[in-house]
């Protein structure tokens, strides 16, 4: 049976390979129950005889250690991003042993991860869960090449997946840029050196078995840990864990687009005049070029009228470092640092700190980061009129992007911008309807196009601030009819009944499920 949710998207009430759906009934509804209907599991007990030796001589002796077997559930990082090696070499290895129906459980799966095609399609992984697929391994599940659908979730609902046993973890594999021989570790020095290791904070506590992998092994005590020895079951030294020059990507750098810095421009102006903008506010800006700009703009009028903020968090980029040793913050929290540059700060800043994903975006505990948020800018891949922001999904309807913090962040910021050019290259992107929807336009304030700034109108408030102030104030209706004038309609992906990917929302409700693309044509 299909159902319209709330947003008015198709949603089966049961999917295969999935199971039964808890269908999105809003931001906060679930939330704010008294019983949200889930239970937090323990982290499993463990011991260890005194004095026995936790280094093993590869990571193949350690995986044989950790009784693989079918069916497995294996979880990694992803703060190595473009430059991972690790992945790679522990389900090859799986597959050598004759491993099967692994579910892969990474906090998001880059460019690197294209080598694990063939393993989609013989059959050594049937199941992933993750907040982002990219390039060849999103093209080969978007045609229907696994046995089940992808979940899609946020940071922050990956956290929560983990700690209600949804994630079920056998082995936690985690690359460290340096660790010791009973396991603490770091990705904030060593030649490999990545920054903040947040998101395998909750691994390494709630999985049954946890390997550190690291090129650089340090003599006792690893310090500062990241990562403690009493979570940590067998330590390896390999030749590299990856290549840290990879860790940077268009994304992650501020846009030197003239289009995409007026965009960012608007963005910071209007965030100027929202009233959010004082003293002590909070912010943060997500991955790709033009978000990132805005803070180059928001550091500007910081300095001209003094204005200096709490804290930044989420991905921290080098430009945010800057801004927190000019004294334009009090601290920056750290769950992934978006360049290597960054790994310097974390390391030997105080004001500096490392988070786990929990404690960055997670939905189920008493306060994560994100419910603090003054200003979230963030990017989208397309938008619609009704605010609701697609990030997974190519105008192709190919799996192409990641859901990340976006969801986390919107729905605790009290002012969420989005920005985007109205369209790229001949396609629009505001549409009557997003391909796929990751964050609701509930939790949606703006979104900022070189044409003008849209104003969700449950916020009619900020619409009057806004205009008063001045700033091209543009229905989102009319934009998308402009636009369709210049770029034309396109032509829509046409899609089977499979369904490829379910899209959770943080707080574990299923928002919308991706189907594949139709390849006959």
């Amino acid at each position: 049976m299909h159902t319209k949710n709330i947003l008015g998207f198709d949603v089966p009430d049961f999917i295969e390979g999935f199971g039964d759906v808890e269908h999105y009934s809003g931001v906060w509804n679930k939330l704010k129950k008294e019983n949200i209907g889930e239970t937090i599991i323990s982290p499993p007990v463990k011991s260890r005889v005194a004095h026995t030796s936790k280094m093993k001589n590869s990571l193949k002796e350690a995986i044989d250690a950790c009784n693989p077997h079918d069916g497995m559930t294996v979880t990694f990082h992803h703060h190595l991003r473009g430059g991972d090696y690790i992945v790679e070499q522990t389900i090859r290895y799986l597959a050598e042993v004759g491993i099967k129906d692994i579910t892969l459980a990474s906090s998001s799966l880059t460019s690197a991860h294209e080598c694990l095609v063939p393993f989609v399609k013989d059959g050594t992984i049937t199941r992933i869960f993750s907040s982002g697929i990219r390039d060849e391994l999103g093209k080969a599940i978007s045609e229907g090449h696994m046995k089940n659908p992808v979940v899609i979730h946020s940071h922050g609902g990956r956290a929560r997946a983990i700690k209600t046993g949804r994630i079920k973890i056998d082995l936690a594999v985690v690359a460290a840029s340096a660790a010791d021989c009973e396991g603490n570790c770091t990705g904030s020095f060593g030649p490999s050196a990545f920054g903040s290791i947040g998101y395998a904070m909750i691994d390494v506590m709630y999985a049954d078995k946890v390997v550190v992998v690291t090129d650089n092994l340090v003599d006792f005590p690893c310090i500062p840990p990241s990562i403690r020895q009493h979570n940590v079951d067998h330590v390896v030294k390999v030749e590299t864990i990856g290549d840290p020059s990879k860790i940077a990507s268009g994304t992650t750098r501020i846009t030197k687009s003239p289009m995409d810095l007026r965009i960012a421009e608007m963005a910071a102006d209007a965030i100027e005049q929202s009233g959010v903008f004082r003293e002590g506010y909070s912010f943060q800006v997500g991955a790709g070029g033009a978000s990132l700009a805005v803070a180059k703009f928001m550091r500007d009028k910081m300095k001209a009228q003094e204005i200096k903020g709490s804290f930044m968090i989420g991905g921290i980029t080098s430009y945010c470092v800057d801004m927190l040793n000019e004294g334009l913050f009090n601290a920056l929290f750290d769950v992934q640092s978006f360049d290597a540059a960054v790994s310097t700060s974390v390391h030997g800043n105080t004001n500096h700190v490392e988070i786990s994903s929990d404690q960055y975006a997670g939905p189920y505990n008493c306060g994560c980061m994100t419910n603090k948020l003054d200003v979230v800018v963030l990017g989208a891949l397309e938008v619609d009129t009704d605010f609701n922001v697609n990030v997974i999904t190519g105008a192709d309807g190919v799996i192409r992007g990641a859901s990340g913090g976006h969801s986390d962040t919107a729905a605790g910021a009290k002012l969420t911008v989005v920005v985007c050019p109205s369209f790229r290259g001949r396609l629009p992107m505001i549409k009557k309807r997003v391909q796929n929807v990751v964050t609701p336009g509930e939790s949606i304030d703006l979104i900022v196009t070189e044409r003008g700034i849209c104003v969700n109108p449950n916020n009619k408030n900020l619409e009057v601030k806004l205009k008063e102030a001045g700033l091209n104030i543009v229905d989102i209706d009319k934009l998308r009819e402009e636009v369709d004038k210049i770029t034309g309609v396109p032509v829509e992906p046409k899609f089977t009944n499979k369904i490829v990917g379910v899209i959770e929302y943080r707080d574990g409700s299923v928002i919308d499920v991706i189907r594949a693309v139709d390849t006959e044509d």
